[in-house]
């Protein structure tokens, strides 16, 4: 587990905490459509039922939901520390 450094800042603080929670959701949401491409990949070799259909939606909408907020907060993060540093502070 990733600890956060210690500051007194609270911004940085709130954004190394933000920035460890989206670095488990792009994780959990990398792994959803793993999920996801597994059940399309087993479907296609061996029988399509309801539980395959199931599993490979169930991973990209998953996937999507987790993914999609993580990339942009994550991004915005990065934008801020560089901003930061170009500032000097």
């Amino acid at each position: 587990m990733t600890s956060t450094p210690q500051t007194s800042d609270p911004i940085r603080r709130r954004r190394s905490f933000i920035a460890v929670w989206t670095k488990r959701a792009n994780r959990f949401g990398y792994l959803a459509f793993g999920v996801s491409i597994a059940a399309v990949a087993v479907g296609l070799l061996d029988t399509f039922t309801p539980l395959i259909g199931r599993l490979a939606t169930g991973g990209l909408v998953v996937g999507s939901i987790l993914l999609a907020p993580a990339i942009v907060l994550g991004y915005a993060i990065k934008s801020a520390e560089k901003e930061d540093r170009l500032n000097g502070v």
